[in-house]
């Protein structure tokens, strides 16, 4: 037991000094803790401060690095020389103008004014050198032969690989300083200017190029102006001038996508510069054709009426295309309206002068009547109305600026005429008043080239010969399909109130005086006398049917119009053989009646009929 506490104690009293041990222990660690406490607190704004200078010290390194690489390009100023003064190599335009663009960047960085200098005329000789690459590809496709006259009506376009490297060379040439963007840039001024002369370059290159290509085709429609019908030949050259339309239209999509300066005001004065040698053309051209048409105006007036009427269609594609050009150009100034406005001058003569041609056609025989056939005038009367369908837009347009009868030249309106009041006109009344006007004036020359004949048969053949023509071809069987909606009622009645005055005229010149023959003057008292009457009537009737049988040999009735000529011999027949048959009735008490007779009436029915095939 003894040992045992002895144990005990000595446990006790190791347990204690190991309390003391812990105490102290933690007194110390309670020490550190406070120590370490304090230490943080000071040795934070510490920390905070050193990663701001760390920072500060990676900007610092970065920064002269780039400068390093500043440096180490600047060193290589005479590699990047020798690049630009070669010019654009084929193949390495990327690589010039990447050095284009280091010599630009690198005037920021410069040290000294002659540094900078050095370098600003680098970058104005590589700007020069690409405008020179610009301005060659442009001459390129701007030179060569010119599409054959008539072979095609379209001018040679840019090649796509051309095409290609212009429009990366001018979307670098746009990047490049200028005045407006870099006023501080020692080079500015002088890259401005050399792009000025580039576009101007272009503008007049192109504007050549294309008046040469048009002028073979425009040449071609004057010549052959004198060799087509008139209006083909106006329809030709209104699709000249819509060639043309259609060239300046594309020149311009070209030049706004391929000028250095793409600016509104530059864009408007490179494109006046470049119509001007095409209107130049377009002028010309037209004087030439006005110039042919003033030769020959009844001739060529329908030449300059589709000409006109080409040009009426396009006017406002014109005037939209024109308005684009720059404020040094007049408002006021449109070459393609004063050309119109002189065409149109031309036409407006036409009218009252084809009027007069008519009116002349009355007194172009000498004053004597020397043939039935039809007239020359009566003729061009049909032949012009044939073609007036075919320009009507034009011919309407032209007489409503004319005026409603002033293609009469003062003569006042005619009886029978619709008339409408001031400001209700349009160009269909006023078309329909000129075709009668036209009607009436041919008709009335008929009628007084017919009585200047001292032979009323012959005049009476060939007044219904030419009043027939005109009205089958004007009414009966037109020979526009569009004609009829043209001709108004007046003119309609008129034409057939003449025809019919002028079978009447026709059969009483030629047919009446055998009726007359037949006719009895008084009952003859004695056989003898009777006998002696129906002789010398019957003698006078076959004389005179002789004399319209040799007449009708030379003068031949409505030639072209079968159905007219087998309605007017019906109409013979039926007015002298009835008249023939029945004097031969009455006549039947004569002891030989027959011996009288030449001719049975079915033969001379069958000789009137002869006349008319």
């Amino acid at each position: 037991m003894d040992d045992e506490t002895a144990e005990i104690e000595l446990l006790e009293q190791n347990l204690n000094k190991t309390r003391q041990l812990s105490q102290r222990m933690i007194s110390i660690l309670d020490s550190f803790d406070t120590r370490l406490a304090k230490l943080e607190k000071s040795i934070l704004p510490l920390y905070t401060s050193t990663q701001i200078l760390n920072r500060r010290a990676s900007n610092i390194d970065r920064t002269l690095s780039k400068m390093d690489q500043v440096t180490s390009s600047a060193e290589s100023l005479e590699e990047e020389e020798a690049l630009i003064l070669r010019g654009p190599q084929t193949g390495q335009l990327d690589k010039y103008r990447s050095a284009v663009e280091r010599l630009n960047a690198s005037i920021a960085f410069k040290s000294t004014d002659q540094d900078t200098a050095q370098t600003a005329r680098l970058v104005e000789t590589g700007a020069k050198k690409l405008t020179q690459l610009y301005t060659k590809l442009v001459a390129e496709v701007s030179s060569g032969s010119t599409p054959a006259p008539g072979a095609e009506w379209s001018m040679v376009p840019f090649p796509s690989n051309v095409l290609a490297t212009l429009r990366q060379l001018v979307a670098f040439l746009r990047t490049l300083p200028l005045p407006s963007t870099h006023p501080s840039h020692p080079a500015a001024q002088t890259i401005l200017t050399t792009l000025q002369d580039a576009q101007r370059g272009y503008a007049d290159m192109r504007g050549v190029w294309a008046q040469k290509c048009l002028e073979s085709q425009g040449k071609r429609c004057i010549d052959r102006a004198d060799t087509i019908e008139p209006i083909p030949a106006g329809k030709e050259f209104g699709k000249w001038v819509e060639l043309v339309l259609i060239v300046c239209s594309d020149e311009y999509q070209l030049l706004s996508q391929l000028t250095p300066l793409a600016s509104t005001s530059k864009l408007a004065s490179s494109f006046n510069a470049l119509l001007t040698p095409i209107l130049k053309l377009f002028s010309t051209t037209l004087t030439s054709l006005v110039n042919l048409v003033k030769k020959s105006l009844p001739k060529y007036s329908f030449l300059a009426l589709a000409a006109y009427e080409s040009m009426l269609s396009m006017q406002s594609q014109w005037d939209d295309l024109l308005s684009r050009r720059g404020s040094e150009t007049r408002k006021d100034v449109n070459e393609v309206k004063d050309g119109l406005n002189i065409l149109r001058a031309v036409c407006l003569r036409s009218f009252p002068e084809f009027l007069a041609d008519l009116k002349l056609g009355a007194m172009s025989k000498g004053g004597e009547l020397i043939s039935t056939g039809l007239a020359d005038f009566a003729i061009s009367t049909i032949r012009y109305m044939q073609k007036l369908p075919q320009v009507q837009a034009a011919v309407g347009s032209a007489l409503l600026t004319l005026g409603d009868g002033n293609w009469k030249m003062g003569e006042g309106v005619q009886v029978g005429k619709a008339t409408t009041k001031s400001g209700e006109s349009d160009e269909t009344v006023l078309l329909e008043h000129f075709v009668y006007d036209v009607v009436v004036t041919s008709i009335n020359s008929v009628n007084t080239l017919s009585r200047t004949t001292r032979r009323p048969a012959f005049a009476s053949i060939f007044l219904l010969n030419n009043v027939s023509y005109l009205r089958h071809h004007l009414l009966v069987d037109p020979v526009h399909p569009a004609l009829a909606s043209l001709i108004p009622p007046s003119a309609k009645d008129y034409l057939d109130s003449n025809f019919r005055t002028a079978k009447a005229t026709y059969f009483e010149s030629n047919f009446s005086p055998l009726i007359q023959a037949l006719t009895d003057e008084a009952k003859e008292k004695s056989t003898l006398l009777k006998s002696s009457a129906t002789k010398e009537k019957l003698n006078r009737f076959f004389d005179l049917l002789e004399e319209v049988m040799e007449r009708h040999k030379f003068a031949k009735v409505m030639e072209d119009d079968e159905e007219g000529r087998e309605m007017i011999s019906e109409e013979v027949v039926k007015l002298v053989i009835p008249s023939l048959q029945r004097f031969s009735q009455k006549q039947r008490e004569n002891k030989n009646p027959q011996k009288y007779m030449r001719m049975s009436p079915e033969t001379v029915e069958t000789q009137l009929k002869s006349l008319f095939r």
